[in-house]
């Protein structure tokens, strides 16, 4: 499977698909009010993908000219193996692969920065919503501040480029944008806002927690000055630079900012279905390529993908664009 004898990804509106987020389970240890609904129904362990699965997909995707690969969930550092299925994958970087990356809820990188770091990973994004401890286990439900500041000082202490992701929600974390701004720069974080994405159901209506970003620059523009950036780091977010700090903040607004144009990555779930675009469920199941006998399906199905990949997501504040939750591509 994935010889490599094609080359390159291209979709039919030009776009080069080189990022991959390739998730390693859809099971996390907290329950974000605006991601999950509290009683959750995960995936039976007999649909995931083996680890030894999971890396030879990484490799057939670097074959094929994946530049970049992140790791997600769920929460992937709940899954047994996890570091050891990094490390797999890390062995491909200065072979094709340009970087190994991993997006965390931070509960577990106080155990586990060593070898994320060993495995090769440099950059983690870590989710996290707000600086208080009630409203940390009011968002989470079931998380706790504390864990997550002991393994972002861990990490921090590895070497690692560290980007807090921080979803802006109406009346539950509004008053904080600019206290964590402030609290990244005073850290060496780099800091991303994000609007909520209404995909899945959850227990709450969405309208009630949006945000729009467009806000949140006004009011971190009260207190800092944000100037403009060329960063990227393969994803969607737009960075401004923090005048006297070393600090970038991102904003992610896949609602009032569409950024599809310049799409360039696509989401396997750790059952082996690859989504085009996070906003639609039309996906291509890899599963049978990775356990069947026939060699060429694999690059088979991938051109199939690629060349269905939407121009754009139609997200509507209104109602699910998706039954399909965050949790089961990452994000």
């Amino acid at each position: 499977m994935g010889c490599g004898t094609n080359t390159g990804l291209q979709d039919r509106y030009g776009r080069q698909i080189s990022y991959v987020r390739l998730s390693l389970t859809d099971r996390c240890d907290m329950r974000c009010r605006y991601c999950m609904a509290e009683q959750m129904e995960f995936l039976p362990r007999s649909e995931i993908l083996s680890l030894e699965e999971i890396a030879r997909l990484a490799e057939a995707f670097v074959a094929r000219g994946v530049r970049r690969i992140r790791l997600t969930g769920g929460e992937p550092l709940v899954r047994r193996g996890a570091t050891d299925v990094a490390r797999q994958i890390g062995r491909l970087i200065g072979h094709g692969l340009d970087e190994l990356a991993i997006t965390t809820n931070g509960a577990s990188l106080a155990k586990h920065a060593d070898d994320l770091w060993d495995a090769g990973i440099r950059r983690i994004n870590v989710s996290l919503d707000t600086l208080d401890a009630n409203r940390f286990a009011k968002i989470t439900r079931i998380g706790r501040l504390d864990t997550v500041l002991e393994g972002l000082e861990a990490a921090r202490a590895r070497g690692f480029l560290i980007k807090i992701n921080m979803v802006a929600l109406k009346s539950l974390n509004d008053d904080e944008y600019s206290d964590m701004l402030a609290w990244c720069m005073s850290q060496g974080f780099d800091l991303s806002f994000i609007e909520t994405m209404p995909l899945g159901h959850i227990d709450e209506d969405r309208t009630d927690r949006f945000y729009p970003l467009t806000a949140v620059r006004e009011t971190l523009e009260q207190s800092f000055n944000l100037l403009p950036s060329t960063h990227r780091t393969g994803g969607p977010a737009r960075y401004c630079s923090v005048e006297g700090s070393q600090t970038r903040v991102g904003f992610i607004s896949p609602l009032t900012a569409n950024f599809c144009a310049s799409c360039n990555r696509v989401r396997v779930s750790a059952s082996g279905k690859l989504y085009m675009c996070l906003g639609h469920e039309d996906h291509v199941d890899l599963r049978g390529a990775l356990r069947g006998d026939d060699p060429s399906l694999f690059d088979k199905l991938l051109d199939q993908a690629i060349g269905a990949k939407p121009e754009r997501h139609d997200f509507n504040l209104g109602f699910a664009a998706t039954q399909r939750h965050m949790s089961v591509t990452g994000g």
